[in-house]
């Protein structure tokens, strides 16, 4: 057994004092000259909270403890309750690691790996660690994910003990203790990565208009006019000021200028930091993401392991033809803001294509596919809206005045009624849906697009689903469930009655595909 990295410990005090930074700042910047009791009395109890975090840290560092040995992780913690964790190396659904500022600092790094179940005993995270110690045992998994793949369930639940007899405690080692037995497996993955993609300059220049980021000025501008306005308590100096310089049409034709120069260099600069050295390669059995510039974020999977694909695009992205590529998988991705597994956001529509084959040589992408029959139109149509009918009494009991008009309530009702028709009609036009051999494909959406892509064995449960009026005009929902976290659910609604029974036939053909015990 070994204890954490000794940085961990600096690593937790840094993000304890991220986590009280409001508070500091609040008792010792902006009140340190207040002699109030109840300030007094707070920063003891502020004094007190950091000791016991100290404290608390360090006995933590002293009293856990992890080794791995030929087949899984131990993990040891506790003083008086002995805990002991084991989760096998062929549980592990994905391997993330994350390397910030901190990290490279020391040039150390973060590694979590991930199982298919919830909550915090499913997963074995060193906060801190060597590069050498986190390669060495991303390949031992590596070897055993591998191995185990196609036999072993995702989502069976590591096992937890209390040990209550006291455990010898050993001194803290330089290196890792892997078996000699675990490091031989890697041999038998194939370690030659081929690059799908690697992001330029003019995929990030085209990403940072896409995003929209150059917006981000736009409440940086609302900050500073606050802090102008709190400088001079007159508003009307503040307006008179603002006033003037847009009184003459040149030095605010300037200014409009120079901001939206400074606005979408902004953006390039928060996009360039966020997504370049996007990279994606595979070897014959893992699929390999990264990105980051100041903040390195890495994530792997088993090609075995994916559940679903998904291919999102947004208004702007249909414009330009591009879309988001995301991976589903059975295990948990760690912190969401990391968005580890999602494929360039921003790729072409073909490529996107083309790469989730290349990555994935067991998926097939069909690019045309079935429309919905003209009567589920009407039957969209006809499907009445309880959200327009609360919002519309809403507005009738209140009667709100909008731009001095008295009656303006059924002007807004109108508008609203017109806006859900229009996303009616084009989720309508946008639902599209096939059945390819093991594989099904369903695009849904009105603004937003989602084209949901999976293999038959992967499917978990479906579900059919008819309405009054869907019975009267012959037509049906259906609905997928798979294996992530959380539980992934796709529908399509309004296909013909037709379809839905080939796809309950489809998927009562799942035996062929999966092995029942």
């Amino acid at each position: 057994m070994k204890r954490h990295h000794p940085l961990a410990m600096l690593w937790s005090l840094w993000k304890m004092v991220k986590n009280w930074f409001a508070i500091i700042l609040f008792l010792f910047v902006f009140r340190q000259d207040s002699e109030s009791q109840w300030l007094f009395y707070g920063r003891i109890a502020f004094y007190v909270g950091i000791s016991i975090g100290v404290i608390s840290i360090i006995w933590k560092w002293f009293t856990s403890r992890y080794t791995a040995d030929d087949t899984a992780f131990h993990i040891y913690s506790g003083v008086f309750n002995r805990t002991r964790r084991t989760i096998p190396y062929t549980k592990v659904q994905n391997v993330n690691r994350h390397t910030t500022v901190f990290h490279r600092l020391f040039r150390v790094t973060s590694i979590r790996f991930e199982t298919g179940i919830k909550g915090e005993d499913a997963t074995f995270q060193l906060h801190v660690v060597s590069l050498s110690e986190a390669e060495q045992l991303e390949k031992v998994v590596a070897g055993y994910m591998a191995e185990d793949a196609e036999t072993v369930e995702a989502t069976e639940e590591p096992v937890t003990l209390d040990v209550d007899e006291p455990m010898e405690e050993e001194e803290a080692q330089s290196e890792p203790v892997i078996p000699d037995k675990a490091m031989s497996l890697p041999a038998k993955v194939k370690q030659e990565r081929v690059v799908h993609y690697h992001s330029t300059r003019k995929d990030i220049f085209k990403a940072s208009f896409t995003s929209l980021s150059f917006l981000v000025l736009i409440p940086v501008l609302a900050t500073l006019y606050s802090w102008v306005k709190d400088f001079f308590p007159d508003e009307e100096v503040t307006e008179s000021l603002l006033l003037t310089w847009l009184d003459s049409w040149w030095i605010a034709g300037l200014m409009i200028l120079v901001l939206l120069i400074i606005s979408i260099a902004l953006g390039i600069v928060r996009t360039f930091v966020k997504y370049g050295n996007f990279q994606i390669t595979s070897d014959a059995n893992r699929i390999y993401i990264t990105k980051g510039m100041m903040e390195q974020t890495s994530f792997s999977i088993l090609k075995e392991r994916v559940q679903a694909v998904k291919i999102t695009q947004s208004p702007m992205k249909r414009l330009l033809g591009l879309a988001e590529v995301e991976l589903t998988t059975a295990g948990s991705l760690g912190e969401s803001e990391h968005e580890v597994n999602s494929l360039y956001p921003f790729l072409p529509v073909k490529q996107a294509y083309t790469m989730i084959e290349e990555i994935l040589p067991s998926y097939r992408v069909t690019q045309e596919m079935e429309k919905l029959p003209r009567i589920s139109l009407w039957l969209r149509l006809l499907k009445p809206s309880f959200f327009w009918i609360v919002i519309t009494g809403l507005l009738w009991y209140f009667k709100p005045f909008v731009l001095g008009q008295k009656h303006a309530w059924w002007m807004i009702s109108a508008i609203l009624l017109v806006w859900i028709a229009t996303c009616r009609v084009v989720d309508f036009f946008h639902t599209r849906y096939i059945l390819n051999q093991n594989f099904i494909q369903l695009r849904t959406g009105a603004l937003t697009s989602t084209l949901f892509i999976s293999k038959r064995e992967k499917v978990i449960e479906v579900q059919i689903t008819r309405n009054v009026l869907q019975r009267w005009l012959g037509v049906a929902s259906i609905h997928t469930v798979n294996r992530a976290k959380p539980v992934l659910h796709h529908r399509a609604h309004d296909i013909p009655l037709v379809m839905a029974e080939s796809f309950q036939s489809w998927y009562m053909g799942r035996t062929q595909d999966v092995q029942t015990r």
